[in-house]
């Protein structure tokens, strides 16, 4: 017997008619491209997707076509978020950090016939352009007055919207309808697309919305320093309109000064960013001397890859809720969220940021196991360390295009590279990626527990461990870091300040003193190149060449 209720299908026009009709005089804040400040709303927002995509629809637009971004986080860009899958077409947001060689292959695989993007990337496409087999219309996300002169192979955005009415009512369709397109950094061969639906991104707004997820809600202020280009922004766009929450957009500047000076302008109560950025603005307030304690927010998210302790511990320390989560772009991206459990409360602080420097415990609908080389399932009892493996309803089933085959098991489960423990009350903690892992005479050690020990120390900005080739133990680590300015520490000093906070075995070979360290796109450090360059370093050491 089936029951009796409704049938309404999840969109994601559904999320911004309720916004408009219920929030439409909340903020929406934006630091475009051009300079200055542009406030508007929810309801102007509506109103300017419903536009958006009549013109859309004008330029031949249809639905299932993917419909490309290049652009910072802006209105206009955040106006495309429900445009594109609101007409039933897919918005395919591209990372202008890339390589060319890797834009040039996402953009084609990707098929765009349409590519919309930011003032300061039109030398970018105009790179692109002969090379994109696909594309039929470059839209400026800029008005009139900022076009540059002379290219009548340019469309203004604004121009574009003028000439519409918005008298638009959302069409109707399946749920599991494609919605966005995201390619992965392409670390290992080619990037991939992970392609989205309305049902899956609506689901994954509701667990932004919960009290054990994100918190995100009506009252808060948030500002968005994760790009829009990155992983839908964490979902933070949908579960916005999901609830009413006002959304800060800083535009191309996500520089420690510029996030500051708009965070205390806009009270912002919440913000979520990669740990590149948090550490960026605590060097802004340090070299400025401003004291941490000013920062306006009441919570932080921090993603992208794991988050030091040390980082965690400034946060708390100025009085903000500083916690993390997990995922991937094949997981929407959020799976896990660091959340204290009761009976941590009753813990001192430092043993609570203990608890939040886990990666979290899986949201309903996610669910999480760990496996051994050979495929077993390994206990939940924080002892042992083993592949993660995920499934639920916003966990990608296979890669844009027929790319990289068949990904799941036989019982849908998704290998997601990452190495990590669970223990008995279900929080995860990551040690590694499978390819960053160091294998050392048969034993695993994690770069990243080395890397948040090192960040521990006072003369340390940042820290990279990477695996490279040993006579002996085949691998053994090396730490590179990057001291603050005017930090004295030697290598010795921080091999004594890593004894007692590491197993004994796990203490870096050798540590090097850098100036910088790689990042990639997404503002994770860029292992591969580390590896490469110091492949022979100790071999080279030991035999004095």
């Amino acid at each position: 017997m089936l029951g009796l209720m409704q049938d309404r299908p999840l969109l994601i026009s559904s999320l911004l008619t309720h916004a408009e009709t219920y929030h439409r005089e909340n903020t929406i804040v934006s630091a475009p491209c051009e300079g200055g400040i542009v406030r508007s709303s929810w309801g102007e927002t509506a109103l300017r997707a419903r536009q958006g995509a009549q013109a859309l629809a004008r330029l031949g637009v249809n639905p299932g076509d993917r419909v490309a971004t290049l652009a910072w986080n802006t209105h206009r860009h955040l106006e495309l978020y429900f445009a594109v899958p609101g007409m039933g077409a897919v918005l395919h947001t591209v990372n202008p950090r890339l390589f060319a060689e890797q834009l040039d292959y996402i953009l084609n695989h990707g098929a765009a016939g349409v590519l919309a993007f930011d003032l300061p990337f039109l030398d970018l496409v105009d790179s692109l352009a002969p090379k994109l087999t696909h594309l039929r219309h470059k839209v400026v996300l800029t008005d009139a007055a900022h076009m540059p002169d002379g290219r009548d192979d340019l469309l203004c955005y604004e121009t574009l919207l003028a000439a519409e009415s918005g008298d638009l009512v959302w069409p109707a369709f399946d749920e599991r309808t494609a919605s966005g397109l995201c390619y992965t950094s392409g670390t290992t061969g080619d990037p991939k697309g992970v392609l989205y639906s309305h049902r899956s991104t609506v689901l994954h707004a509701f667990l932004c919305c919960q009290a054990d997820g994100l918190h995100l809600s009506r009252a808060d202020s948030t500002l968005l320093a994760v790009p829009l280009f990155h992983v839908n922004a964490w979902g933070i766009p949908y579960a916005s309109a999901m609830c009413g929450a006002k959304v800060v957009l800083p535009g191309p500047k996500l520089d420690g000064q510029s996030l500051y000076e708009l965070a205390r302008a806009e009270e912002c109560t919440f913000s979520l960013g990669v740990p590149t950025v948090w550490i960026g603005l605590f060097k802004y307030l340090e070299d400025a001397g401003i004291d941490p304690a000013l920062l306006p927010f009441q919570r932080l998210l921090i993603g992208g890859s794991a988050a030091p302790r040390a980082l965690l511990q400034r946060f708390h320390d100025a009085g903000i809720h500083a916690f993390q989560a997990w995922g991937m772009s094949e997981t929407s991206p959020v799976a896990t969220v660091a959340t204290l459990l009761p009976h941590h409360r009753e813990l001192p602080r430092d043993q609570q940021i203990d608890v939040l420097a886990r990666q979290g415990r899986a949201m309903f609908g996610v669910e999480l196991r760990i496996v051994g080389e050979d495929g077993a399932d390994l206990p939940h009892d924080g002892s042992v360390t083993g592949e993660l493996m995920v499934r639920g309803p916003w966990v990608t089933s296979g890669y844009y295009g027929g790319v990289g085959g068949d990904v799941l098991d036989g019982e849908g489960w998704f290998a997601t590279g990452d190495v990590a423990r669970i223990d008995s009350e279900g929080f995860v903690t990551l040690t590694d990626r499978s390819k960053d892992v160091i294998k050392s005479g048969g034993e695993w050690i994690s770069s990243i527990e080395l890397e948040n020990a090192a960040l521990g120390h006072p003369a340390v900005e940042a820290a990279a461990v990477v695996g490279v080739a040993h006579e002996r133990w085949q691998e053994r680590p090396l730490m590179l870091v990057i001291r603050k300015p005017g930090g004295s520490a030697t290598a010795q000093d921080i091999l004594d300040f890593l004894a007692g906070k590491v197993v004994g075995w796990w203490l870096p070979d050798d540590v090097v003193f850098v100036d910088n360290l790689p990042l990639t796109a997404t503002g994770k450090l860029d292992k591969k190149v580390l590896r490469k360059q110091y492949i022979n370093h100790l071999i080279t050491a030991e035999t004095g060449a």
